[in-house]
C-alpha cells in the first residue's frame, strides 16, 4: 500500500452536521452511516452548540443547515472560523441562499427536502476536496516545506463558479468560460460562447471578486476575459479596439489601456 492508499484508507473523513429539522439529519445520519469512509463527529440542532463543538474540533465536512432556532448558518461559520472545516456544504430549503452560499466559500449546497441520489453525489464531491488536500499536506510536509499544519492561507479566494439565476434553475457558470461582461445598471450581461445570462449584481462589484490577472476593465461598462483576447487595432485618441476569439469586437478606453497592456506584456 503506498502512502496515498494508506492515507486514504486509514483516516476516516470526518462530519459535522448542523440542521434543526430531526427529518432532515436521520436522513443525513442514515446516508452518512452507510458510507465506510465517513466518521460523523457530532449532530447538533442549534447553531451555538455547533460553534462551540467546531471550535472545539474542526472537522473535514460540514453539512450545514441555512436556518436554525437561533442564528443562521452563515454566522454559524463566522462564529466558528474560516478553518473550521474543509468543505462546507450547505443544506436550504431556499434556493436563493445559493448565491449566498458560494459567497460564503461553500463547496456546493443541497436543497430541501434533500434527494438521496444528489446527496450522495455531492458527499462524493466533498470526499475528494478533503482527500486533494490531504494529498497536497502530505507532499508539502515530505518536501519539507512544512513541519506542521500550515497557517489558513490569507490570499485573496476569487471566484471559479458564477451562479446564474435564471426561471425555475439556478446554473454554476465556470469563470473559465466566460468571454466578457457587460454592466446593465445593477446587473452584469454574462456572455459566454454567443449567450447572455443576467447576473444579478453590480459590476463594480463582481470585478472586486475576481482574479484580477485573469479578468480586466476595458471601459467603465466592460470587463473582459484575457484569454480570450486576440488582437487590438488602433483607434483615435488613444482608443483601442479589442477583438475577441469569437470576433465580438469591444472598445479599449484611453483610461483603461496601461493596465491591459501590463497585462498582455505578461502573458
Amino acid at each position: 500500500m503506498d502512502l496515498q492508499e494508506a492515507l486514504f484508507e486509514s483516516v476516516p473523513i470526518r462530519v459535522g452536521v448542523v440542521d434543526s429539522e430531526p427529518e432532515t439529519w436521520r436522513l443525513v445520519r442514515l446516508l452518512l452511516d452507510a458510507d465506510a469512509d465517513i466518521r460523523i463527529t457530532g449532530v447538533h440542532d442549534t447553531g451555538s452548540a455547533a460553534v462551540e463543538a467546531l471550535r472545539r474540533e474542526p472537522v473535514d465536512i460540514l453539512l450545514l443547515d441555512t436556518a436554525l432556532a437561533d442564528m443562521d448558518g452563515f454566522q454559524v461559520l463566522q462564529e466558528a472560523g474560516g478553518t473550521c472545516a474543509q468543505a462546507v456544504v450547505f443544506m436550504t430549503a431556499r434556493e436563493e441562499h445559493a448565491l449566498r452560499a458560494f459567497e460564503a466559500g461553500a463547496l456546493d449546497y443541497l436543497l430541501k427536502p434533500l434527494v438521496p441520489q444528489r446527496f450522495v453525489q455531492v458527499l462524493g464531491r466533498a470526499k475528494e476536496h478533503v482527500r486533494r488536500e490531504r494529498i497536497q499536506q502530505l507532499v508539502l510536509q515530505l518536501a519539507g516545506l512544512v513541519k506542521a499544519r500550515p497557517e489558513p492561507s490569507r490570499a485573496p479566494r476569487y471566484l471559479d463558479r458564477l451562479v446564474i439565476r435564471e426561471v425555475g434553475r439556478v446554473t454554476l457558470l465556470p469563470v473559465d468560460d466566460v468571454d466578457w461582461m457587460a454592466a446593465e445598471d445593477n446587473y452584469v450581461q454574462v456572455h459566454v460562447g454567443g449567450r447572455g445570462h443576467l447576473l444579478r449584481q453590480p459590476l463594480r462589484e463582481l470585478e472586486a471578486r475576481l482574479d484580477p490577472e485573469r479578468f480586466v476593465r476595458i471601459h467603465r461598462s466592460t470587463l473582459i476575459n484575457l484569454q480570450r483576447v486576440q488582437e487590438l487595432r488602433p483607434l483615435l485618441h488613444g482608443e483601442y479596439q479589442v477583438i475577441l476569439r469569437d470576433r465580438t469586437t469591444l472598445k479599449l478606453s484611453r483610461g483603461y489601456r496601461e493596465r491591459l497592456g501590463l497585462l498582455l506584456a505578461q502573458g
